[in-house]
């Protein structure tokens, strides 16, 4: 008994200060993450790098009724158009919901989001994993942005349908739950990322 006592005990502490499983809730990822597809989430790494998955607490404005940007002339307009420039300020605090996306700026760059894709200070993203946008008129921005200190840009992979910091602004560090590094479900899509 005492030995199931401390295996529970440990496998507790793993999953609330280490590894955590998370289940992918939308199309947002897709095609890199699927709809009900499970990912491990290292929870001991809340400083990720250009590229990386991350679960994260967005901004309290990305879960209010229609996305709201900290900048009123930011993200999207009164009538829900796309405004000149991505938003590049969150609203103060943040959601009890977790978001998967991917840390597409960091901290001090500069972005401009062109049909989908990123150019990070004048470069175009290496984005073979994304999909494309298809030409709404909420995948591009007139404007350049520039990310503020400690804080990450994120967007999800499917560009086109998508609910991420262009509309709601960037994330905090400290709002960083962690960096996936591995899925287990479906056993056909096992694997790192």
């Amino acid at each position: 008994m005492l030995t199931v006592a401390v295996a529970a005990g440990i496998a507790f502490l793993v999953q609330a200060f280490v590894v955590k499983p998370y289940r992918i809730p939308s199309g947002s990822m897709e095609p890199t993450l699927a709809i009900n597809q499970r990912i491990l989430v290292n929870r001991l790494d809340t400083h990720p790098g250009l590229g990386a998955v991350v679960v994260f607490h967005p901004p309290r404005g990305a879960d209010l009724t229609g996305d709201q940007c900290g900048n009123p002339h930011q993200g999207f307009n009164a009538e829900g158009a796309p405004d000149a420039a991505p938003c590049d300020q969150s609203l103060p605090g943040a959601s009890s919901e977790t978001f998967v996306k991917r840390v597409v700026g960091l901290p001090g760059d500069t972005l401009r989001i062109i049909n989908g894709h990123v150019y990070r200070n004048g470069v175009k993203e290496a984005d073979s994993f994304i999909t494309p946008c298809g030409g709404s008129s909420e995948c591009t921005f007139s404007q350049s942005i520039k990310v503020p200190a400690g804080e990450y840009y994120m967007m999800g992979d499917n560009r086109g349908d998508s609910d991420d910091s262009r509309y709601w602004g960037p994330v905090p560090q400290h709002d960083i739950i962690g960096v996936a590094f591995f899925t287990y479900w479906p056993l056909g899509r096992i694997g790192t990322l």
